[in-house]
């Protein structure tokens, strides 16, 4: 069974919650936060990221930009641009895009599960991630974004979900790229708690560093409270819960800004000895196991033709390893994918026409398109303990930071 626990927000006041809403804080550049920051500052994007606010020649201690953070938060809370509710609640959370609709459940989740695997994880932390993350969260004693949990859909559920959202929303806006935000107060959340018993898992599948930095939290505070006694706000940490059905993953692109001293040539006669290289019009691969690739100009069809790719484990057989085990290692050099920055990572939200422009603008040298990882793919790998290749999964859209918080 899967524990969700209802909580008291903190919220925005329904006529400021469009403009408070933010992206994540680890998806937009600190030029764009700046600018955003500049143009509205009623942006959420000044608590998570208040280092937008020093000066470009600033060099300030991090102790001082958290400090920021939670006096900006204090601001928010004393010009009335948040509430506090005044009983524990639940959230039903609607994302809309296009033809493209996923409805779960704001919640906070158990962290003793996180620590003992029943939430379970398919990425690696970066420490230093982490640490910026954890002081932010300390400084501020608020969780300030959703980690995005995954479940097996249950019929229950969804018919708990489905009767929420014929009330009026408290919450209903569209931001960038046309995406719609609806939000419902579960005032009765008990039935909803109840349903989760039938949910042997939850999965992460976005927001690795924030749950595992609300957990480094959670021992910093149990270690400080001489009264501890499990209960507590911190114990818990605030997430979005999407049946994994309605999500939605799109690739995770690579590019190189070298070729590891290799020629067009060179290259290319390296790549045929595991797959079969065709020049394509295609910038985007059709089935797994085939990538598409820009070259000084040129569009590539890289199809694997190596027997093992029906390998058993779930992790050698993802595209993502592929690219790594059979190009990125041994031909461009990359011996790690997480600190060479000859490597970039392009999320799914740029098309590949962004790719073709990066090459061509001399930014990149070489750059991969690839198929997208599937939820399946996810859930076979967590339910084996496994770790997945950096950057595997771009998940859209993205849910948004400052709607709904976690005081701890």
């Amino acid at each position: 069974m899967a524990t969700i626990r209802p909580f008291r927000a903190l919220r925005p006041f329904p006529e400021k919650a469009e403009k408070v809403s933010s992206a994540p804080y680890d998806v937009v550049q600190r030029a764009e936060v700046r600018r955003t920051i500049n143009e509205n500052p009623l942006s959420f994007l000044r608590i998570t990221r208040s280092e937008a606010e020093f000066a470009d020649d600033a060099m300030p201690d991090p102790v001082e930009v958290f400090e920021r953070s939670r006096e900006n938060l204090q601001e928010f809370i004393a010009k009335g641009v948040f509430f506090t509710e005044d009983e524990p609640s639940l959230y039903v959370y609607r994302l809309t895009a296009g033809e493209h609709v996923q409805t779960g459940i704001v919640a906070c989740c158990s962290l003793d599960e996180y620590e003992s695997g029943a939430i379970k994880k398919h990425e690696k932390t970066r420490p230093d991630k982490v640490k910026d993350r954890t002081d932010h969260l300390l400084a501020v004693r608020a969780q300030t974004g959703l980690i995005l949990l995954a479940y097996r859909g249950t019929t229950r559920i969804g018919q708990l979900m489905d009767a929420a959202v014929r009330d009026e929303p408290i919450y209903d806006f569209c931001c960038e790229g046309g995406v719609q935000h609806s939000f419902w107060k579960v005032d009765s959340p008990d039935d909803l708690v109840a349903a989760f018993d039938e949910v042997d898992s939850l999965y992460i599948a976005d927001g690795h560093h924030r749950v595992e930095s609300a957990d480094l939290a959670r021992r910093e505070l149990i270690s400080e409270n001489s009264e501890h006694i499990g209960d507590e706000e911190y114990n818990y940490v605030l997430a979005g819960v999407f049946p994994a059905e309605d999500l939605r993953i799109l690739a995770y692109n690579r590019a190189m800004t070298d070729l590891n001293g290799l020629s067009d040539e060179e290259f290319l006669r390296r790549l045929a000895e595991n797959f079969i290289v065709t020049e394509t019009d295609k910038t985007r691969p059709d089935h797994s196991g085939d990538f598409c690739m820009y070259l000084s100009g040129r569009w590539y069809m890289l199809h694997f033709a190596v027997a093992n790719i029906s390998a058993p484990d779930p992790v050698d057989r993802l595209d993502v390893t592929l690219l790594r085990d059979y190009i990125l290692r041994p031909i461009l050099g990359i011996s790690d994918e997480r600190t060479d920055d000859r490597l970039l990572f392009v999320g799914g939200n740029h098309y590949p026409e962004s790719l073709q422009q990066a090459v061509d603008d001399g930014q990149v040298r070489v750059a991969f398109s690839l198929f997208p990882t599937s939820m399946e793919e996810l859930l076979e790998v967590s339910d084996r303990d496994e770790i997945m290749p950096p950057k595997s999964t771009w998940f859209d859209p993205k849910l948004k930071d400052g709607i709904l918080i976690h005081l701890i």
